[in-house]
């Protein structure tokens, strides 16, 4: 890591500039407090440790902040009017809703998607007769990175990782039999998340339904891409301006729909700290913000539409002070950055789900006990939405067995623990008050260095979030090997291995067969002369400044395959790779 990058820590944050103390807690009585504490640690803490021992010299969060032995009123200072509020009122910390769970509960979105899309049908029905509430799906590799099943370059991924999708036909096999415009639908899709729109908006027009009752996310987040899952299309620079013309186009046209789902979750999967993930992700935020606005649409417009995405990692206080803060920081930064004066604007709405890094492939069976505390974080942390990793997922894509276990841990959280009855239970802890303004804080010094960067963009050219990424991933691996940082069956409490212990999913090579089979007879049946036409009409709007979304729904609609339309962008935008240091 590089010295002069990385935000400084300090053992306690500074009083709050302004505000009164914890009530009952000013002047001689924190004064007393204080003493009391300096008499507690020479004394009794003292004493217990010559007995025991101490069991560390310092307890560190799994992002590395050191955290205090005892959280008293001495570490926090509060102006409940500026830092917390009420829930659904600015600055949103304690929730982005007046009511959250006690009006409705989060969405139980399951991530789903694998081998055919007639097959991943089926498992979106299935999931839906057993009580999820949204769709999410899951793409293969050669879907994320443009390319069509039939392509050399697909061989051996084709429905490995997710659903294969190559034409218009295929969307409309993914989701035969289900009411588009009474469900919503998250589509994990990047690079061409452009394209992936355009299927699904020609595949409600083909069916009747009006734009205005299409409702969904793409995630459609190139910068996390360059920054950390490596899934792009084109260069930053032209991929930016299709994420602005997927926000013009469905501000325009399709109201329900949120046009970027940025990201965290794959900065945080690829080794980032808590306070990396949010700071490089609001930064990722305020850089679509930048471009729409800068393309002549106002900030309340477009700007309730973004949703985030965030990783749920395994230190249970820190990621719910980390979706705390990330509300407090994007409703002033939205506020303070771009007058943004909408309720709506300022407010910070999430999907999150459970970290499939820390998922293990020894004894895994712990990872289900590992799902559930960090769902339940995720729950008490404030999220929207939820999906809850399945305990199978180090070895293939989750059997329907074990997706279904899953999705009952969130059904248990929601319904048997008790959780959801009132409103950010965990408000006022002085732990928790502290974690959230300490990650603030160093959020905070990340999003300020990429300012100096020239934003976002200038600082991926520039390499900084990869390096920084790349420093923590390190330091947590060296850790983890030392035995400074345990994991449970990985490098203590390990047992013989299981071998095969759990059924698992598979797919096959027909599922490659398949795919190629029917992306030809689409190839054959299609009118060629249409495609060719709708083809150029991309081609010139990409050398344009026209809205790239109206020629490319068009382009679907005739038939014309994900890579061809990615083809046609490549040729005139350019395509990308990493930096050599990289």
């Amino acid at each position: 890591m590089h010295e002069s990058d990385s935000p400084k820590r300090e053992t306690d944050p500074a009083p709050a500039a302004s505000g009164s103390e914890v009530p009952s807690l000013a002047g001689d009585g924190l004064e007393a407090l204080r003493q009391n504490l300096t008499d507690w640690r020479a004394g009794p803490v003292a004493r217990s440790e010559a007995r025991l021992g101490a069991r560390a010299s310092k307890h560190t969060t799994w992002s590395g902040i050191e955290v205090p032995d005892l959280a008293t009123a001495v570490l926090k200072s509060v102006d409940y009017e500026r830092d917390l509020g009420l829930p659904g009122q600015y600055p949103f910390t304690r929730g982005v809703q007046p009511t959250m769970y006690r009006g409705r509960l989060w969405t139980m979105r399951m991530f789903a998607g694998f081998g055919t899309p007639e097959q991943t049908n089926q498992r979106f029905k299935y999931l839906y007769e057993q009580g999820q509430t949204g769709f999410s799906t899951a793409f293969d590799f050669p879907t994320l990175m443009g390319y069509d099943s039939d392509s050399r370059l697909a061989l051996g991924e084709v429905g490995k990782c997710g659903v294969a999708i190559d034409s218009l036909r295929d969307m409309e096999a993914l989701f035969d039999g289900i009411p588009l415009g009474r469900v919503t639908v998250s589509m994990t899709i990047n690079g061409p998340a452009i394209v992936l729109l355009a299927l699904y908006v020609a595949l409600g027009d083909r069916r009747g339904i009006p734009r205005a009752e299409l409702g969904g996310t793409t995630q459609n987040d190139c910068l996390k891409e360059f920054i950390a899952q490596h899934a792009w299309l084109v260069p930053p620079r032209p991929a930016m301006r299709l994420v602005t013309d997927t926000i013009e186009f469905c501000t325009r046209e399709l109201p329900r729909w949120n046009t970027v789902s940025v990201s965290g979750y794959h900065i945080r999967e690829a080794g980032a700290t808590a306070a990396q993930e949010l700071g490089f992700t609001l930064a990722d935020g305020l850089a679509y913000v930048e471009h729409a606005t800068r393309r002549g649409l106002a900030v309340d417009a477009f700007a309730p539409r973004l949703s985030f995405f965030f990783d749920v990692h395994n230190d249970f206080f820190e990621e719910i002070a980390k979706f705390r803060a990330a509300r407090r920081m994007w409703a002033r930064l939205m506020r303070e950055r771009f007058g943004a004066k909408s309720e709506e604007s300022l407010r910070l709405r999430t999907h999150a789900q459970t970290a499939g890094v820390a998922l293990t492939a020894q004894q895994p069976y712990n990872n289900v006990v590992r799902v559930a505390l960090q769902a339940l974080a995720a729950v008490l942390g404030g999220t929207q939405s939820l999906h809850t990793n399945s305990l199978d997922e180090t070895y293939a894509l989750p059997s329907q067995e074990a997706a279904t276990l899953a999705l009952r841990t969130q059904q248990v959280i929601a319904h048997e623990s008790g959780v959801a009855g009132t409103i950010d239970p965990l408000g006022g802890s002085y732990y928790v008050e502290w974690l959230t303004d300490r990650l603030e804080a160093e959020a905070g010094q990340y999003i300020a260095r990429i300012d100096e960067l020239g934003g976002m963009v200038g600082a991926i050219e520039k390499g900084y979030p990869q390096r920084e990424i790349a420093s923590a991933a390190y330091r947590f691996q060296r850790e983890l090997e030392a035995g400074e940082r345990v994991m449970v069956g990985v490098n203590r409490y390990r047992m013989p291995e299981q071998g095969d212990a759990i059924p698992l999913l598979t797919i096959d090579d027909q599922v490659a067969r398949a795919q190629c089979e029917r992306l030809a007879q689409v190839k054959a049946q299609r009118d060629g002369t249409a495609v060719r036409e709708a083809l150029e009409q991309v081609r010139e709007a990409a050398r344009g400044t026209d809205n790239l979304v109206p020629p490319i729904i068009r382009a679907a609609g005739a038939y014309a395959t994900l890579q061809e339309i990615c083809d046609v962008l490549r040729e005139v935008m350019g395509t990308h790779a990493d930096r050599s240091e990289f």
